[in-house]
Protein backbone atom coordinates (compact mmCIF):
# COMPACT_ATOMS: atom_id res chain seq x y z
CA UNK A 1 0.00 0.00 0.00
CA UNK A 2 3.02 2.28 0.79
CA UNK A 3 4.65 1.50 -2.85
CA UNK A 4 1.14 2.17 -4.16
CA UNK A 5 0.66 5.60 -2.37
CA UNK A 6 4.53 6.61 -3.68
CA UNK A 7 4.24 5.48 -6.90
CA UNK A 8 0.54 7.86 -7.54
CA UNK A 9 2.85 10.89 -5.87
CA UNK A 10 4.95 10.59 -8.35
CA UNK A 11 3.35 10.27 -10.92
CA UNK A 12 1.10 13.02 -9.52
CA UNK A 13 4.01 15.14 -9.29
CA UNK A 14 5.32 14.66 -13.02
CA UNK A 15 2.32 15.39 -14.16
CA UNK A 16 2.23 18.85 -12.10
CA UNK A 17 5.85 19.71 -13.85
CA UNK A 18 4.98 17.96 -17.06
CA UNK A 19 1.82 20.19 -17.42
CA UNK A 20 3.99 23.32 -15.76
CA UNK A 21 6.49 22.83 -18.53
CA UNK A 22 3.46 22.14 -21.23
CA UNK A 23 2.34 25.72 -20.18
CA UNK A 24 5.62 27.37 -20.53
CA UNK A 25 6.18 26.26 -23.54
CA UNK A 26 2.71 26.82 -25.28
CA UNK A 27 1.22 29.52 -23.19
CA UNK A 28 4.61 31.88 -21.94
CA UNK A 29 6.59 31.65 -25.66
CA UNK A 30 3.85 32.68 -27.50
CA UNK A 31 2.53 35.65 -25.45
CA UNK A 32 6.53 36.82 -25.55
CA UNK A 33 5.66 36.42 -29.55
CA UNK A 34 3.21 38.29 -29.84
CA UNK A 35 4.24 41.22 -27.80
CA UNK A 36 7.98 41.54 -29.94
CA UNK A 37 5.31 41.21 -33.10
CA UNK A 38 2.99 44.17 -31.48
CA UNK A 39 6.04 46.23 -30.64
CA UNK A 40 7.19 45.23 -34.39
CA UNK A 41 4.52 46.04 -35.95
CA UNK A 42 4.00 49.54 -33.52
CA UNK A 43 7.75 50.62 -34.65
CA UNK A 44 6.95 50.43 -38.20
CA UNK A 45 3.72 51.85 -38.29
CA UNK A 46 4.73 54.96 -36.16
CA UNK A 47 8.37 55.47 -37.95
CA UNK A 48 6.31 55.50 -41.78
CA UNK A 49 4.03 57.86 -40.39
CA UNK A 50 7.30 60.56 -38.86
CA UNK A 51 8.87 59.45 -42.42
CA UNK A 52 5.21 60.50 -44.25
CA UNK A 53 5.28 63.60 -42.08
CA UNK A 54 8.73 65.24 -42.68
CA UNK A 55 8.12 63.93 -46.77
CA UNK A 56 5.12 65.90 -46.25
CA UNK A 57 6.91 69.23 -44.84
CA UNK A 58 9.95 68.60 -46.92
CA UNK A 59 7.59 68.83 -50.37
CA UNK A 60 5.65 71.97 -49.42
CA UNK A 61 9.28 74.18 -48.98
CA UNK A 62 10.58 74.31 -52.46
CA UNK A 63 13.69 76.52 -52.87
CA UNK A 64 13.24 79.27 -55.15
CA UNK A 65 15.72 80.29 -57.88
CA UNK A 66 18.11 82.76 -56.68
CA UNK A 67 17.73 84.95 -59.61
CA UNK A 68 14.15 85.26 -58.41
CA UNK A 69 14.83 86.69 -54.84
CA UNK A 70 16.16 89.74 -56.31
CA UNK A 71 13.22 91.07 -57.75
CA UNK A 72 11.75 91.19 -53.93
CA UNK A 73 11.63 94.35 -52.47
CA UNK A 74 10.79 93.98 -49.04
CA UNK A 75 13.50 92.33 -46.81
CA UNK A 76 10.83 90.53 -44.64
CA UNK A 77 9.58 88.57 -47.97
CA UNK A 78 13.44 87.70 -48.80
CA UNK A 79 13.91 86.09 -45.28
CA UNK A 80 10.46 84.24 -45.16
CA UNK A 81 11.47 82.57 -48.55
CA UNK A 82 15.04 81.85 -48.28
CA UNK A 83 14.18 80.66 -44.66
CA UNK A 84 11.85 78.19 -46.26
CA UNK A 85 15.46 76.07 -47.71
CA UNK A 86 15.84 75.32 -43.62
CA UNK A 87 12.62 73.49 -43.48
CA UNK A 88 14.19 69.88 -45.09
CA UNK A 89 16.88 70.11 -42.98
CA UNK A 90 14.73 70.86 -39.47
CA UNK A 91 12.22 68.39 -40.31
CA UNK A 92 14.54 65.87 -41.39
CA UNK A 93 16.24 66.38 -37.54
CA UNK A 94 13.13 66.63 -35.80
CA UNK A 95 12.22 63.22 -37.36
CA UNK A 96 15.20 61.44 -36.47
CA UNK A 97 14.36 62.70 -33.43
CA UNK A 98 11.03 61.64 -32.74
CA UNK A 99 11.94 58.07 -34.52
CA UNK A 100 14.46 57.18 -31.28
CA UNK A 101 12.16 58.78 -28.83
CA UNK A 102 9.39 56.28 -30.65
CA UNK A 103 11.92 53.73 -30.68
CA UNK A 104 12.93 53.51 -27.38
CA UNK A 105 9.75 54.24 -25.54
CA UNK A 106 8.02 51.03 -27.41
CA UNK A 107 10.87 48.56 -26.96
CA UNK A 108 11.24 49.41 -23.34
CA UNK A 109 7.29 49.28 -22.58
CA UNK A 110 7.61 45.78 -24.59
CA UNK A 111 10.39 44.57 -22.59
CA UNK A 112 8.50 45.95 -19.30
CA UNK A 113 5.70 43.36 -20.84
CA UNK A 114 7.95 40.70 -21.38
CA UNK A 115 9.30 40.64 -17.99
CA UNK A 116 5.68 40.93 -16.73
CA UNK A 117 4.67 37.83 -18.81
CA UNK A 118 7.49 35.31 -17.42
CA UNK A 119 6.68 36.27 -13.40
CA UNK A 120 8.98 38.94 -12.61
CA UNK A 121 7.87 40.96 -10.22
CA UNK A 122 8.67 44.42 -12.00
CA UNK A 123 7.83 46.82 -8.89
CA UNK A 124 10.89 46.94 -6.96
CA UNK A 125 12.86 47.09 -10.42
CA UNK A 126 11.52 50.29 -11.16
CA UNK A 127 11.55 50.94 -7.34
CA UNK A 128 15.56 50.56 -7.78
CA UNK A 129 15.80 52.39 -10.90
CA UNK A 130 13.70 55.28 -9.77
CA UNK A 131 16.65 55.53 -6.72
CA UNK A 132 19.66 54.81 -9.21
CA UNK A 133 17.80 58.07 -11.44
CA UNK A 134 17.86 59.84 -8.82
CA UNK A 135 21.81 58.95 -7.87
CA UNK A 136 23.04 59.20 -11.81
CA UNK A 137 20.51 62.41 -11.74
CA UNK A 138 23.39 64.18 -9.13
CA UNK A 139 25.99 63.31 -10.50
CA UNK A 140 25.20 63.55 -13.97
CA UNK A 141 23.35 67.21 -14.36
CA UNK A 142 25.81 68.56 -16.99
CA UNK A 143 25.13 65.26 -18.76
CA UNK A 144 21.20 65.76 -18.60
CA UNK A 145 21.98 69.21 -19.27
CA UNK A 146 23.71 69.07 -22.46
CA UNK A 147 20.99 66.58 -23.58
CA UNK A 148 18.11 68.94 -23.39
CA UNK A 149 19.62 72.05 -24.95
CA UNK A 150 20.89 69.50 -27.74
CA UNK A 151 17.04 68.78 -27.69
CA UNK A 152 15.98 72.62 -27.46
CA UNK A 153 18.65 73.86 -30.33
CA UNK A 154 16.80 70.71 -32.45
CA UNK A 155 13.78 71.47 -32.16
CA UNK A 156 14.32 75.47 -32.68
CA UNK A 157 16.80 75.19 -35.49
CA UNK A 158 19.68 76.80 -33.95
CA UNK A 159 21.88 75.73 -35.89
CA UNK A 160 22.06 72.93 -38.68
CA UNK A 161 24.95 70.89 -40.70
CA UNK A 162 26.70 73.47 -43.06
CA UNK A 163 25.87 76.33 -40.89
CA UNK A 164 28.92 78.77 -40.48
CA UNK A 165 28.17 79.78 -36.68
CA UNK A 166 30.26 81.95 -33.78
CA UNK A 167 28.94 80.41 -30.16
CA UNK A 168 31.58 82.10 -28.82
CA UNK A 169 34.46 79.76 -28.09
CA UNK A 170 34.40 79.38 -32.01
CA UNK A 171 33.70 80.52 -35.38
CA UNK A 172 33.64 78.22 -38.23
CA UNK A 173 31.40 75.27 -39.92
CA UNK A 174 29.34 72.76 -38.11
CA UNK A 175 29.99 69.59 -39.29
CA UNK A 176 27.33 67.60 -36.96
CA UNK A 177 25.31 68.35 -34.41
CA UNK A 178 24.28 65.62 -31.95
CA UNK A 179 22.35 65.08 -29.13
CA UNK A 180 25.47 65.61 -26.14
CA UNK A 181 27.73 67.89 -28.28
CA UNK A 182 28.02 70.09 -31.68
CA UNK A 183 31.17 69.19 -33.76
CA UNK A 184 32.30 72.89 -35.49
CA UNK A 185 35.16 73.19 -37.68
CA UNK A 186 36.86 76.52 -37.40
CA UNK A 187 38.52 78.17 -40.36
CA UNK A 188 41.81 77.09 -39.37
CA UNK A 189 40.87 73.52 -39.80
CA UNK A 190 40.73 72.69 -36.07
CA UNK A 191 37.51 70.17 -34.96
CA UNK A 192 36.11 71.44 -32.25
CA UNK A 193 33.44 69.61 -29.86
CA UNK A 194 31.37 71.64 -27.92
CA UNK A 195 29.22 70.49 -25.22
CA UNK A 196 25.50 71.23 -26.34
CA UNK A 197 24.95 72.71 -22.72
CA UNK A 198 27.76 75.12 -22.79
CA UNK A 199 26.49 77.31 -25.55
CA UNK A 200 25.29 80.44 -23.69
CA UNK A 201 24.69 81.64 -27.26
CA UNK A 202 24.63 80.79 -31.09
CA UNK A 203 25.28 83.62 -33.64
CA UNK A 204 24.09 82.01 -37.22
CA UNK A 205 25.31 83.48 -40.02
CA UNK A 206 23.54 81.07 -42.20
CA UNK A 207 20.05 81.75 -41.78
CA UNK A 208 17.86 83.36 -44.50
CA UNK A 209 20.50 86.30 -45.34
CA UNK A 210 23.53 87.69 -44.81
CA UNK A 211 25.32 91.17 -45.76
CA UNK A 212 28.93 91.07 -47.21
CA UNK A 213 30.41 95.16 -46.28
CA UNK A 214 34.23 95.98 -47.29
CA UNK A 215 35.86 99.39 -46.72
CA UNK A 216 37.48 101.33 -49.32
CA UNK A 217 40.17 104.07 -49.04
CA UNK A 218 40.09 107.05 -51.20
CA UNK A 219 42.07 110.16 -51.56
CA UNK A 220 40.35 112.67 -49.82
CA UNK A 221 39.85 114.72 -52.47
CA UNK A 222 38.44 112.09 -54.20
CA UNK A 223 34.85 113.47 -56.12
CA UNK A 224 32.16 111.20 -53.43
CA UNK A 225 29.24 111.85 -55.98
CA UNK A 226 31.62 110.51 -58.87
CA UNK A 227 32.04 107.37 -56.61
CA UNK A 228 28.71 106.58 -55.20
CA UNK A 229 28.26 106.61 -59.11
CA UNK A 230 30.52 104.54 -60.14
CA UNK A 231 29.69 102.00 -57.30
CA UNK A 232 26.25 102.03 -57.89
CA UNK A 233 26.59 101.33 -61.92
CA UNK A 234 29.16 98.06 -61.14
CA UNK A 235 26.67 96.78 -58.39
CA UNK A 236 23.75 96.79 -61.11
CA UNK A 237 26.32 95.07 -63.58
CA UNK A 238 26.94 92.50 -60.89
CA UNK A 239 23.64 91.82 -60.41
CA UNK A 240 22.65 91.02 -63.38
CA UNK A 241 25.90 88.91 -64.14
CA UNK A 242 24.54 85.29 -63.88
CA UNK A 243 27.83 83.98 -62.33
CA UNK A 244 26.61 85.80 -58.99
CA UNK A 245 23.15 84.06 -58.56
CA UNK A 246 23.49 81.91 -56.35
CA UNK A 247 26.00 84.45 -54.42
CA UNK A 248 24.71 88.08 -54.88
CA UNK A 249 20.57 88.72 -53.31
CA UNK A 250 20.51 92.40 -54.53
CA UNK A 251 22.95 94.59 -55.84
CA UNK A 252 26.03 95.76 -54.02
CA UNK A 253 25.45 99.68 -53.46
CA UNK A 254 27.34 103.01 -51.90
CA UNK A 255 26.97 102.84 -48.02
CA UNK A 256 28.82 105.74 -47.39
CA UNK A 257 31.69 107.46 -45.57
CA UNK A 258 32.58 105.40 -42.76
CA UNK A 259 36.00 107.46 -41.82
CA UNK A 260 37.09 110.42 -42.62
CA UNK A 261 41.30 110.69 -41.92
CA UNK A 262 43.85 113.60 -43.18
CA UNK A 263 44.89 111.51 -46.02
CA UNK A 264 41.84 109.41 -46.97
CA UNK A 265 37.81 109.00 -46.64
CA UNK A 266 36.97 105.38 -46.39
CA UNK A 267 33.85 104.46 -47.91
CA UNK A 268 31.77 101.60 -47.43
CA UNK A 269 30.13 99.61 -49.98
CA UNK A 270 27.19 96.59 -48.94
CA UNK A 271 25.50 93.88 -50.63
CA UNK A 272 22.51 91.15 -49.42
CA UNK A 273 24.24 87.49 -50.32
CA UNK A 274 22.92 84.30 -49.82
CA UNK A 275 23.58 82.06 -46.65
CA UNK A 276 26.99 81.16 -46.39
CA UNK A 277 28.49 83.28 -49.83
CA UNK A 278 29.24 86.12 -47.27
CA UNK A 279 33.01 85.78 -47.38
CA UNK A 280 33.49 84.76 -51.08
CA UNK A 281 31.22 87.96 -52.03
CA UNK A 282 33.47 90.37 -50.29
CA UNK A 283 36.58 88.90 -52.02
CA UNK A 284 34.31 89.45 -55.40
CA UNK A 285 33.36 92.71 -54.58
CA UNK A 286 36.71 93.86 -53.80
CA UNK A 287 37.89 93.01 -57.30
CA UNK A 288 35.10 94.54 -59.45
CA UNK A 289 34.80 97.12 -57.17
CA UNK A 290 38.54 97.93 -57.49
CA UNK A 291 38.64 97.61 -61.15
CA UNK A 292 35.75 99.68 -61.88
CA UNK A 293 37.49 102.68 -59.36
CA UNK A 294 40.65 102.70 -61.41
CA UNK A 295 39.03 102.33 -64.68
CA UNK A 296 37.19 106.16 -63.45
CA UNK A 297 40.18 107.27 -62.41
CA UNK A 298 39.73 107.58 -59.18
CA UNK A 299 42.81 106.33 -56.75
CA UNK A 300 43.64 105.27 -53.47
CA UNK A 301 45.16 107.34 -50.88
CA UNK A 302 49.15 108.29 -51.86
CA UNK A 303 51.19 107.10 -48.29
CA UNK A 304 54.42 109.05 -47.38
CA UNK A 305 57.39 107.36 -45.86
CA UNK A 306 59.94 109.63 -44.63
CA UNK A 307 63.74 107.57 -43.79
CA UNK A 308 66.52 109.07 -41.82
CA UNK A 309 68.62 111.41 -43.83
CA UNK A 310 72.33 109.65 -43.64
CA UNK A 311 75.53 111.20 -42.47
CA UNK A 312 75.87 113.43 -45.77
CA UNK A 313 72.40 114.67 -44.88
CA UNK A 314 70.98 112.94 -48.13
CA UNK A 315 67.47 113.28 -48.07
CA UNK A 316 65.82 109.03 -48.82
CA UNK A 317 62.45 110.54 -48.04
CA UNK A 318 60.21 108.08 -50.29
CA UNK A 319 56.66 108.27 -51.79
CA UNK A 320 54.99 105.06 -51.73
CA UNK A 321 51.43 104.52 -52.72
CA UNK A 322 49.58 101.24 -52.58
Amino acid sequence: MSSFTLAAATESTWDSVWNTIADWHWDIPLKLIIIVVSATVAQLVITRAIRKVVGSMVSRSRAPRPSDLRSLDSTSELTNIVMTQRTEQRAQAMGALLRSIAIISIWTIAFMTMLTTVGINIGPLLASAGVLGVILGFGAQQLVADYLAGISMIFEDQLGVGDVVNVGTVTGTVEDVALRCTRIRDFDGTVWYIRNGQMNFVANQSKGWTIARIDFPLAYDADLEKVRAVIDAEGQRMSKDSQYDRILLDAPSYAGVEIVRGDAVIIRIIAKTAPEQQFIATRVLRQRMKEALDTAGIKMPVQTVRFAQDARGDDSGAAMQP
